[in-house]
């Protein structure tokens, strides 16, 4: 197996778990060194209070065949994100890749409520989680990315920017949080491109997250069960899909195509011929505009 990203440094803000996890994973596959990032650790749980932690990740990295280094970072703290991209230099010297997944806003999000039915200090913690976090850890962390020309940088959010646009996210504070991620990643193309860096948008499909599987009830093995509960969730896709296509962008000489721009996993797997882990390609997007948006019932048939 060639791995195009040996020798390469990257950093995933947010790797415990879901998207993250497997975007760190993908890229150690294909032989990157890795900081995995996170407030879960087997030292304690974040407020998440989930079992994933940051060491789990940083094994999972190097059992795929990269280099794994756990850092538990709190990326609210501006000292600790300091620090961690200080080690980073020291250590490597380098940075190539910066993948800003920070979210935990799960527990926190009020669903379907007005603004002034809304809880003001949970949203507020919201919006910080998801976008002070990502402002921060670009601050510190873009001016070493931007020493060799060709970093990338990677914004991953819920939905693309043209989804987003005319889709009300059933919440003031998540639809902020979401919207505000995708234009992160325009305002980094415009302050990357004078260093020869890429800035991208990037979002997965529906994922099947480890949450998400409890959500339904099942496990990756039977997650098709969870169709009836929910017939769309036929569509599904693994974390695994989403962090191939980061690592596909990362190993692309030719990822400046995609600057300033707002992508999705299943987009992206047609241009460059990643699947997810079952063999297939599913496109959420097409699915959703094509199926989900006009009532039909669910089919997957020809979207994967």
């Amino acid at each position: 197996m060639t791995k195009p990203l040996t020798g390469k440094v990257a950093l995933v803000a947010g790797a415990t778990r879901g998207a993250g996890r497997q975007i760190a994973v993908q890229l150690g596959a294909a032989g990157a060194t890795v900081y995995a990032t996170g407030r879960s650790s087997r030292a304690g749980r974040s407020e998440m209070d989930r079992p994933e932690t940051i060491e789990e990740t940083a094994e999972l990295v190097t059992a795929a065949g990269g280099t794994g280094i756990a850092v538990v970072v709190d990326h609210l703290v501006a000292e600790q994100v300091r620090d961690l991209v200080a080690r980073i230099d020291a250590e490597q010297g380098r940075l190539d890749v910066l993948v800003n997944d920070i979210w935990g806003g799960d527990p926190l999000i009020t669903w379907e409520k007005p603004v002034w039915e809304q809880p003001l200090d949970a949203g507020f913690r919201t919006l910080r989680l998801a976008i002070d976090t990502h402002i921060i850890t670009s601050h510190f962390a873009l001016p070493l990315l931007i020493r060799r020309p060709g970093g990338l940088v990677v914004e991953i959010g819920d939905g693309t920017k043209a989804y987003n646009d005319q889709t009300y996210r059933l919440s003031v504070f998540y639809d902020l949080a979401k919207v505000s991620v995708n234009r992160l990643g325009f305002i980094w193309a415009h302050e990357l491109a004078p260093h020869g860096g890429t800035s991208v948008a990037l979002t997965p499909g529906w994922l099947r997250s480890e949450a998400m599987l409890e959500h339904f009830g099942v496990t990756e093995e039977n997650w098709r069960a969870g169709a009836a509960k929910e017939p769309h969730f036929v569509m599904s896709e693994t974390p695994a899909f989403v962090g191939r296509a980061v690592a596909a962008l990362a190993a692309d000489p030719d990822r400046a195509r995609w600057h300033g721009q707002s992508v999705d996993s299943g987009g992206l797997s047609q241009v460059y011929g990643f699947t997810d882990l079952d063999g297939t390609r599913p496109e959420w997007a097409r699915y959703h505009d094509e199926v989900v948006a006009v009532g039909k019932a669910a089919d997957d048939t020809g979207y994967r």
